[in-house]
């Protein structure tokens, strides 16, 4: 059916408001060298935070860019690690140790330097951890690791806080492999590693589900921005009510660094938003951002089963409200709350989103890695048009 935004508004209020496992991380591998962050400003009469030793594991990614320009704000010391290959040109006055993690030896630059905080980006592969955990022996006040709530197994219940059953972790002794199946597994593996290395009395694990906003190559929820800032007819997946979660990848980092700040230890689920939302309040909150003429024809899932649009990469964000993915965006993350996890307006995210997306080079524009192609969705929406009888 065709829903306009009146019939939608309606229809949540009625109803009360209201990858499936081991999908590969965003936020290792989808950088784009000179894409620079917005800059973080902090608010006027802000108190600052004591002053942190902070080492970044990456930092010129996705989501490391962000915590740097919010920790250097703050008057934080920073200190990044990586190979300086990628966004090499971000922060030249912040100081960087070179290494290649995937080497012998690619953590030594490590070894020497004491610092209040350490905070391991986007890592899957378990050695990387044991590695730097190897060479910071001793000198590490609080390691902060960056996991993901693919390390549950099990999703066909919604509200998994951070007990639910996790995957079976690899061996760690076996070469390691980046196959998109072994990537909650790799995860829980490398939680492992990380309490067994820096002790758990002093590491932080944060569990995020799909990171989006400006820097996220992945097009897993920029599909959507650009889509309807294009207009016309668009396929909308399953009901309006099925429930979504993502977390702007500004709103993770900057948490990130005020765990450092506030010595927050322990295991959390890090998505949101904080209110639960559906896919409807979703599009049409990214569409107010536009001009744009979209209509939302909302497709059901089984008929969006037989056409073989496959959830989640043709259909970003969204997974069915039924079947083995349940709960997948239906996390609990109460934990996080608590801990100061906050959440700007869907507005400001759709924005940057497709702000920064028209930076992109045409090329990349192009060649979309998520959503669906628009022929297969002109031939999807008039299937559906001719069994509706419309």
């Amino acid at each position: 059916m065709t829903l306009d935004r009146r019939t939608f508004l309606k229809t949540t209020a009625v109803l009360g408001g209201a990858v499936g496992v081991g999908l590969p991380g965003v936020a290792e591998a989808f950088t784009s060298e000179g894409v620079r962050p917005g800059a973080y400003r902090p608010e006027a009469g802000a108190v600052q935070p004591k002053p942190l030793r902070i080492l970044i594991l990456g930092g010129t990614g996705f989501i490391g860019p962000q915590q740097v320009e919010y920790a250097l704000a703050r008057k934080h010391k920073l200190t990044l690690f990586n190979r300086g290959k990628t966004n090499s040109t971000l922060f030249p006055d912040v100081p960087r140790l070179l290494g290649d993690r995937n080497e012998v030896g690619g953590h030594d630059a490590l070894k020497k330097g004491t610092w209040d905080v350490v905070i391991d980006n986007p890592t899957t592969n378990p050695m990387w951890v044991r590695g730097a955990g190897e060479a910071l022996k001793g000198r590490v006040g609080q390691y902060l690791f960056v996991s993901t709530i693919s390390v549950f197994s099990d999703y066909s219940k919604p509200g998994m806080d951070e007990g639910g059953p996790l995957h079976a972790p690899t061996d760690i002794d076996k070469p390691f492999d980046r196959d998109a199946r072994y990537y909650g597994p790799n995860k829980v593996r490398s939680e492992i590693e990380a309490k067994a290395q820096f002790g758990e009395d002093k590491v932080t694990i944060v569990r995020p589900g799909l990171i989006v906003g400006p820097g996220d190559l992945s097009d897993r929820f920029s599909y959507w921005p650009v889509r309807i800032d294009k207009g016309g007819e668009i396929l909308a997946p399953g009901a309006p009510t099925d429930a979504v979660q993502y977390v702007d990848v500004h709103d993770l980092a900057e948490w990130i660094v005020r765990c450092g700040e506030n010595h927050t230890l322990g295991t959390f689920n890090a998505t949101g938003p904080k209110t639960p939302t559906t896919i409807g309040e979703m599009l049409y909150g990214i569409k107010s951002v536009t001009t744009s003429d979209a209509r939302f024809t909302w497709v059901p899932a089984d008929f969006l089963r037989e056409q073989q649009v496959r959830a989640w990469s043709e259909m970003p964000v969204w997974q069915p409200a039924m079947g083995p993915t349940l709960g997948f965006m239906q996390v609990n993350c109460q934990k996080a709350y608590a801990a100061g996890l906050t959440f700007r307006p869907l507005a400001d995210t759709a924005k940057s989103t497709l702000d920064w997306y028209k930076t992109r080079p045409a090329a990349e524009q192009e060649k979309a890695r998520a959503g669906i192609a628009p022929e297969k969705e002109k031939t999807v929406l008039a299937a559906w048009h001719a069994k509706a009888g419309r």
